[in-house]
């Protein structure tokens, strides 16, 4: 298998720390020997370097380790050929032009659908329809190759229009999941996707193998202030980033083995697509929409972008429907809400609120003006830095959801409403997460609103004469996101004590030809 390295800045970067260590996997301490390649974006322009010569010895890979260049968004690939010749052509990254824009790939793994020579015979994605709509030909024989020019192909037939980011995040989404239906255990997919100086999205399937040598996922470390020493796994140098940054550098660095023996790396999940921005991962519709309103989307000189009213799709703002959710429910009691006797400010709905999850921080800037004090928790630290600059959280906890009862013992106070946006397709069994919420909420008045996604549930056939075992109450997608069957979900609702009060969903996607439902819900705890 071949080897991927990505970056992707808040302010201009040099990589040249992190190309050294790579560099080395070409054929000095890993057997990727089969040429090597880089794209680096500056401003609207991508610089290429490609070579057939192992990584560890080209000297055109020794010139970009000492060529002190800077960007905001590069990848590299260092290749293991499992099909096509060891020739220019068939070296990674590659590049096309569309709308106007820089478009670079690179890939690592075997995609069975692809592996034609004749690119005739390859399958086409989305609504590409003919192969006399396709514009983008692979050029050389990779498998590789004709995945990014199918996705290509595929994303122009589908808009006339520059899409936003979060309507490109959603269709990249399930482009990648068709690319493996139905070839998912002969499918390895590792990709990264280059659209402009801004934006770098990275996709892996499978991820790691159990008992594997082969590397089938992606890592991704964040680096950021407070910054450190940072050392190489494949060569005795380090650095110390203190001495060489600033308080606003901030950079994502995505491989598929880790780079460094003294960093956290996170593993991928199966399927998980990440687009990152700023130094920063995100994976939710709204959290892309908020980096399009920055600026930061696709910019093209020759294909306009949607009317501004259809590019507010309140079908990306998770956080805004949950809170609408909460007052319709509010407006519609004939009691103040909470109890009278227990407000402490009548400004606030809500005297004490957690917001599972938090993420960046969108659902506590919508449910900040409900609440008198809010707490964030989320497990990755680099969310909580996003949270925290929002300042809409009066407390903020890196930990997991049993945080909340930790939080509302030492608070000697326990919470009104329980806000679980985005959260709930991460976790598998979520009777932990009832338990947690359960046992964090006032008993008379509290509030649990949460989005989930539901699959439909199976027939219910009689199982004594055949032994055979209930299937789970959930089902990860090819997308990483968990569904769970609705009536796991109604038992855990009544076993825990509590009543639905408003429950929406919409039609969201198939999966293993189940329709999978999009749906945000309020629970009352019964009195």
């Amino acid at each position: 298998m071949c080897q991927l390295l990505g970056m992707n800045c808040a302010d201009p970067t040099d990589f040249s720390f992190s190309f050294r260590g790579f560099k080395r996997r070409g054929g000095e301490t890993d057997k990727h020997e089969h040429g090597w390649g880089i794209a680096i974006y500056e401003g609207r322009g991508l610089r290429m370097f490609l070579d057939t010569l192992p990584a560890s010895i080209s000297p055109v890979a020794e010139l970009v380790e000492r060529y002190p260049m800077k960007t905001l968004n590069m990848m590299a690939h260092i290749r293991y050929a499992t099909q096509g010749a060891v020739s220019l052509e068939n070296v990674h990254p590659y590049q096309r032009e569309m709308w106007g824009i820089n478009w670079c790939f690179t890939h690592n793994g075997d995609v069975p659908k692809f592996s034609n020579f004749d690119s005739c015979q390859n399958p086409l994605l989305g609504l590409t329809g003919s192969i006399e709509n396709c514009t983008y030909h692979p050029v050389g024989d990779t498998d590789s190759e004709a995945v990014f020019c199918a996705i290509l192909n595929a994303l122009k037939a589908e808009f006339h229009t520059l899409p936003t980011l979060p309507l490109l995040y959603q269709t990249l989404q399930r482009l990648c999941a068709e690319i493996v239906s139905g070839e998912e255990s002969q499918s390895i997919v590792n990709f990264l996707l280059g659209c402009g100086q801004y934006t770098l999205f990275a996709y892996s399937w499978p991820g790691a193998r159990p008992g594997s040598s082969v590397w089938n996922g992606l890592y991704y470390t964040i680096r950021k202030p407070p910054f450190s020493t940072a050392k190489l796994a494949d060569i005795d140098y380090s650095v110390d980033f203190s001495k060489l940054t600033n308080e606003n550098d901030r950079v994502a660095v995505i491989a598929t083995k880790p780079l460094t023996v003294d960093e956290h790396w996170k593993e991928f999940k199966r399927g998980q697509l990440l687009m990152f921005d700023n130094g920063l991962p995100y994976s939710e519709l709204y959290d892309c929409d908020e980096v399009e309103q920055q600026g930061r989307g696709l910019c093209s000189r020759v294909i306009q972008k949607a009317p501004q009213q259809a590019l507010k799709c309140p079908n990306y703002d998770t956080p805004t429907m949950l809170r609408h959710l909460v007052d319709d429910f509010v407006d519609s009691t004939s009691f103040s809400y909470p109890p009278k006797e227990t407000k402490t400010d009548d400004k606030f709905w809500a005297n004490n609120g957690a917001d599972l999850g938090c993420g960046t921080g969108r659902s506590g800037l919508a449910f900040r003006s409900f609440v008198q004090n809010m707490t964030g928790v989320d497990l990755s630290s680099e969310m909580i830095d996003k949270a925290r600059a929002r300042g809409c959280y009066d407390q903020l906890v890196v930990g997991n959801v049993d945080c909340i009862q930790h939080e509302a013992q030492q608070r000697g106070s326990l919470f009104d409403i329980v806000i679980a946006c985005d959260v709930l397709v991460y976790i598998d069994d979520l009777k932990p997460v009832f338990q947690s919420v359960r046992s964090s909420l006032v008993s008379k008045h509290g509030l649990f609103v949460f989005s989930a996604e539901f699959i439909e549930d199976d027939e219910v056939t009689d199982n004594t004469d055949n032994n055979q075992q209930p299937s789970p109450p959930f089902v990860l997608q090819s997308c990483a996101r968990f569904a769970h069957k609705r009536n796991y979900i109604e038992t855990l609702v009544t076993d825990f004590g509590f009543e639905i009060k408003s429950i929406r969903g919409s039609k969201l996607r198939k999966q293993g030809g189940k329709d999978v439902e999009s749906v945000h819900a309020l629970l009352q705890l019964v009195e």
